[in-house]
């Protein structure tokens, strides 16, 4: 099963991340598939890019987001146009 996650990086006490594509088997910071976006928390307001076209390509390949994920994705739009696609073709 594949899913669309974080992957930690930055230092110690300065979380950033990496939205990832991967296998649900493999730890948190192991290998991936491909990266499709970045995630800062830190800042004000927070940071979330995550690349729509690779995004949605995902998740019609079966592609299962983190609940965390998901949020992010709520909040560009991302979320709401896979919803509405999957309706219209289902």
């Amino acid at each position: 099963m594949v899913k669309i996650r974080l992957r930690r990086t930055g230092s110690r006490n300065q979380p950033s991340y990496r939205v990832v594509v991967a296998e649900a088997s493999s730890p948190r910071d192991g290998g991936f598939i491909e990266t499709i976006g970045h995630y800062g928390p830190l800042r004000n307001p927070a940071l979330v890019e995550i690349e729509e076209d690779k995004a949605l390509h995902w998740l019609r390949q079966g592609a299962q987001p983190t609940e965390t994920v998901r949020g992010l994705m709520k909040k560009l739009g991302i979320w709401r146009k896979f919803q509405s696609a999957e309706s219209a073709s289902g």
